[in-house]
């Protein structure tokens, strides 16, 4: 039973970080419907970015997140203002071309510039560290700083959302882009915002990334499909949504390689074609603030 119950605590802690993988994705299509197919790979192009502040500055993996956050937020707002801004429209169909081709110039630039051996971040030893919480039953120090950061991130973004100034204006011109025109919102400038803060959190998730597995430039698509099976799990648009779906398709994955190591991610697959089955709208739809 205890045994059960670990697995069922670690596929917990690694939803923290499919959740991360979600947040940004969500907070992306739902400002301005844009369904970036490049995700994955900067979330890879994050964890390579704290490679070099961590090789150039000689500090711990979880410290350079104090560079590598505002970094990526700033190749957010520049991505968004210079290009992803012009392929905005009623066709969703630019910005998926788009975001699919900066995805193999991601990978093939990651690719020439580290070639294709694998990476891994070294945290010492807090990535072995463990406590007892009950007879049997043991959590990774690690991991659960993961999850809580995760619960963290997805709280300031749902508090953002919906009690700064800045929220108001992501959901304005969600509503209706026009309108929010008219009462003098900048829109290309609330656009790049969303990006920004969207790649925060990405930076984040690809350091914990990082530091917990091996990873190389082809591992993004991979990413993507993560946080997109969280996001439908959850309910497009409900962040602490996200989070839920994050854990159901971790405890999922941990449940199947418990069974069968080869059913890890196909366990995951399985519960989220189940589930959208079921219920198209995801557990948890976008609910008013």
């Amino acid at each position: 039973m205890t045994e059960w119950i670990n697995v069922i605590l670690q596929g917990v802690l690694i939803g923290g970080l499919y959740a991360m993988f979600a947040a940004g994705l969500s907070l992306i299509f739902g400002v301005m419907r844009l369904v970036n197919i490049a995700h994955g790979d900067l979330i890879v192009l994050a964890a390579y970015v704290a490679l070099l502040v961590v090789q150039g500055l000689g500090i711990d993996p979880l410290t350079s997140l104090i560079l590598v956050v505002p970094i990526m937020a700033l190749i957010g707002y520049a991505l968004q203002r210079g290009l992803l801004n012009f392929t905005l429209g009623e066709d969703l169909l630019p910005p998926l071309l788009v975001t699919f081709g900066l995805s193999i110039i991601i990978q093939n630039g990651l690719l020439e510039l580290f070639t294709a051996d694998s990476r891994k971040l070294n945290a010492g030893p807090i990535e072995i560290q463990t406590f007892q919480v009950a007879h049997g039953i043991w959590l990774g120090v690690l991991p659960l700083i993961q999850f809580v950061v995760a619960v963290a991130v997805i709280w300031g973004l749902q508090t953002l959302f919906y009690k700064t100034a800045l929220g108001r204006a992501f959901r304005a011109t969600s509503d209706d882009q026009p309108v929010a025109q008219l009462m003098g919102l900048n829109t290309r400038h609330v656009f790049a915002m969303a990006m920004a803060l969207s790649l925060a959190v990405i930076a984040i998730a690809g350091v914990f990334l990082a530091v917990r597995a091996n990873f190389d430039p082809s591992i993004g698509p991979a990413r993507l499909i993560f946080g997109f099976e969280a996001v439908i799990i959850g309910g497009l648009g409900n962040m602490w949504g996200t989070l839920i779906g994050g854990i159901a398709l971790g405890v999922s994955q941990a449940i199947g390689a418990q069974i069968n190591p080869g059913w890890q991610l196909l366990a995951g697959h399985i519960v989220f074609l189940g589930i959208l089955a079921v219920r198209p709208q995801g557990l948890f739809p976008k609910v008013s603030g």
